[in-house]
């Protein structure tokens, strides 16, 4: 069965100077490069996803340093598309799903938990394919709205670790 790795919203903005720093930020991006190298050695296929939001200041801000995706992650996935979106939810109004293959897997990681990665995996499109959700790499803004975000995908998804979904 294909198999896609999803990568939502490594932006400037989620890192230590950002508008919204979250809960360790910085090494969930260590263990998501290291997990792009694996999906590719296993033939995975990888895609980006970077939110852009229609205002000219904040979080995101169209243009602006902090709405860049990380450079380590463009390059570890150097040749990925990128998804860019203006929901949580990475399929609403994007041509996401045009890029995953018919009767794929889904691998789901990124920030945050609690809201870009929830709404991805339990939007209405993503429902034609197997989605697992690979917890320890997915951050939020602090570890408890992380656990209780994870702990709720679980009573509707496969929650995995990046050794479940990598083996």
């Amino acid at each position: 069965m294909p198999r896609t790795f999803l990568v939502i919203d490594i932006q400037n903005d989620y890192f230590s100077g950002g508008a919204l720093p979250l809960w360790q930020a910085a090494e969930t991006e260590a263990r998501i490069i290291a997990a792009i190298a694996q999906a590719r050695s296993g033939g995975d296929k990888v895609v980006l996803v970077q939110h852009i939001s229609k205002d000219r200041t904040g979080l995101f801000a169209n243009g602006a340093p902090g709405t860049a995706l990380r450079p380590a992650i463009l390059a570890a996935a150097a040749d990925a598309p990128i998804i860019t979106k203006r929901y949580a939810d990475a399929f609403q109004d994007t041509e996401l799903a045009k890029h995953l293959d018919v009767d794929s897997e889904l691998l789901i990681c990124g920030m945050m938990t609690q809201n870009c990665v929830v709404f991805t995996a339990m939007s209405a499109v993503a429902e034609s394919f197997q989605r697992r959700v690979v917890a320890d790499l997915c951050t939020a803004p602090t570890e408890p709205v992380h656990r209780i975000a994870v702990s709720a995908l679980r009573s509707k998804l496969d929650v995995v670790t990046v050794e479940e979904a990598f083996v």
